[in-house]
């Protein structure tokens, strides 16, 4: 057999072919937990099977950018003093040394210590994108997806802030992901040491993956969005109440020209008297 015969005859591997997004709502509510309603999700945001091969590269690659890299230690050629050999080359019975300032000596310069480096790793863009909307699909999967109006705080209070968790039945770890101009829900929430506050723009997904919630405003849910339609059966009952009113004009007219009818009998009874 020939390469190229056993080239054609070997099994293509095949892709793995991921579920199609989910559609998946979560309540809009107020801060004192009062439902307004119920969004759909975006499911290319909110609704994707996480992958984690790509969660798990993106959120070691931010773990390591946050490394500082500045340890630093001396080499033999760093280290002050040892300029002279420290005794003559034969006839000590000793190992030969040069200096007093190499590795083996005590307060000699570090052999192959580390040195200040950039720990950062190349990730594309599309690599951590994917990997965030798969940490928020997680979130949304699990039902840890929370959606409020707006933070209506009129002053920095960590008390208002409690309640507000507190009403909309939040606890443990809490990502509260706040816009541009929520300067006063930011100071509110700063004393709180298991809520962690980040912008819009900051958003990622190792902040998303180590929390148990994640609290979006109407202007931060990312993603197209669309409020819920009417259940069938609530659209029934709104259509039940407003064809009552006109059964009820339709008995009245019925009412009206029986007594019509009633009125005009009684009139000609005199014509009849009469004659």
């Amino acid at each position: 057999m020939t390469s190229t015969a056993a080239t054609v005859s070997r099994p293509l591997a095949r892709k793995r072919e991921r579920p199609a997004p989910e559609r998946r709502t979560v309540e809009r509510r107020r801060t004192d937990g009062t439902v307004v309603g119920e969004v759909v999700l975006d499911p290319q945001i909110f609704g994707l099977e996480p992958n984690t091969a790509v969660l798990h590269q993106v959120v070691t690659a931010q773990l390591a950018a946050a490394r500082s890299g500045t340890q630093s230690t001396r080499t033999r050629a760093e280290v002050a003093g040892g300029g002279a050999k420290p005794f003559r080359q034969k006839g000590t019975g000793r190992a030969r040394q040069g200096s007093i300032r190499s590795p083996q000596w005590s307060g000699g310069g570090v052999a192959l210590g580390p040195k200040p480096r950039t720990y950062r790793q190349r990730t594309p863009k599309k690599m951590i994108r994917l990997a965030l909307y798969c940490a928020l699909s997680d979130r949304a999967g699990e039902e840890r997806v929370a959606l409020v109006e707006e933070w209506d705080f009129e002053v920095p209070k960590t008390k208002d802030a409690v309640a507000a968790l507190d009403s909309l039945g939040i606890s443990g770890r809490v990502l509260v992901v706040l816009g541009p101009d929520d300067g006063i829900p930011d100071r509110s929430f700063a004393n709180l040491p298991d809520v962690h506050c980040v912008q819009f723009s900051e958003l990622n997904a190792y902040d998303v993956v180590r929390s148990d919630w994640v609290v979006f405003t109407d202007e931060t849910l990312p993603g197209d969005t669309e409020a819920v339609a009417a259940k069938p059966a609530a659209r029934r009952a709104k259509a039940t109440k407003k064809t009552a009113p006109t059964a009820s004009a339709e008995a009245a007219t019925d009412t009206s020209g029986e007594d019509t009818a009633d009125t005009t009998a009684d009139a000609g009874d005199p014509e009849e008297g009469e004659e």
